[in-house]
């Protein structure tokens, strides 16, 4: 009896334990911007980041140009910040501000140097269950010593995770907290940035190259058979019948002859080419034809059933 209460015990504690973990992952996540006149660069961030989270807050450090006003507009929450950009103070100055409670919070600090792209591999950092999530920029001059003995006021934010938790624990830090001065009930990270991950883009039609236009106003107007099939096939039939008679007419080889002969056939190649083509391209149209119907079917179904 006294092992049976014992193991339900251990299951409660480790039920107990698991719950809390989900607790934290599964906080709103809130991104956080913070930077300075960055208005050809500010709509774009906050398109994105609304897209991944619940919340978007920028922290202006003195913009002199249009960022707070576009920010503003979009519908995005702005918050003036005029003290020392570091992680402890700019934590206590999140934790008092007007921002509600719930909420895991993504601080990105926005430079020249980073790009839009890095987003999604910051983001994953939310969904890995740290309390404090510290990335910093490396000081080259700096010596390779141990992060977890790094005082945290003294790094350069790169970007910053913290959750409900973690955000009251290092606002209540003092200047000279490293990671092993947080208690065990915190999970903290203190670490490197590591250079920019090189990830499969997405390419935009205004950005893609004059072949891509093309590409794609064939698909869409569908003018891959007349543009590429009926040539090929003029093609085709001339090269096939000439090179059949050419062959034959001249009596001897030289370079003519085998100049209108490479010809003949080179014509015939590309006939053929051109006709596969415009076959394939014309099956590609029917297939995003098809993929677009589906996609528009699914949405008049789930529309209908709310």
């Amino acid at each position: 009896m006294k092992k049976c209460v014992k193991v339900w015990k251990t299951c409660a504690d480790y039920k107990f334990n698991w719950f809390s973990i989900v607790n934290v992952t599964e906080d709103k996540l809130r991104i956080v911007y913070v930077g300075r006149d960055i208005e050809l660069r500010i709509i774009s961030l906050l398109v994105r980041a609304q897209e991944i989270s619940q919340e978007v807050v920028f922290v202006d450090l003195g913009s002199s140009d249009s960022t707070i006003e576009l920010a503003e507009e979009f519908g995005c929450q702005v918050l003036n910040y005029g003290g020392q950009l570091n992680a402890c103070d700019l934590a206590k100055f999140m934790a008092i501000s007007s921002l509600s409670s719930g909420y895991s919070n993504l601080v990105i600090l926005i430079t020249q140097e980073w790009k839009l792209r890095e987003l999604p591999v910051i983001v994953n950092r939310s969904r890995e269950g740290w309390d404090i999530y510290f990335s910093f920029i490396k000081n080259e001059k700096a010596e390779k010593i141990n992060e977890d003995d790094l005082v945290i006021s003294s790094l350069e934010i790169d970007h910053l995770f913290l959750s409900s938790q973690g955000l009251l624990g290092l606002a209540n830090s003092t200047e000279l907290s490293t990671a092993m001065h947080f208690s065990s009930d915190f999970k903290v990270r203190v670490i490197e940035s590591s250079g920019i991950v090189n990830l499969p883009q997405r390419e935009s039609l205004a950005s893609a190259s004059r072949f891509a236009q093309l590409f794609y106003w064939m698909l869409e107007t569908k003018h891959p058979l007349f543009l590429f099939g009926i040539p090929g096939i003029v093609l085709f039939i001339l090269g096939y019948k000439l090179s059949g008679n050419v062959v034959d007419t001249f009596s001897e080889l030289n370079s003519i002859s085998i100049g209108v002969t490479l010809t003949t056939i080179a014509m015939t190649l590309i006939g053929l080419f051109a006709m596969m083509v415009a076959i394939i391209l014309y099956i590609m149209g029917k297939q995003v034809e098809q993929i677009q119907s589906q996609y528009k079917w699914n949405n008049t179904d789930v529309k209908q059933h709310k």
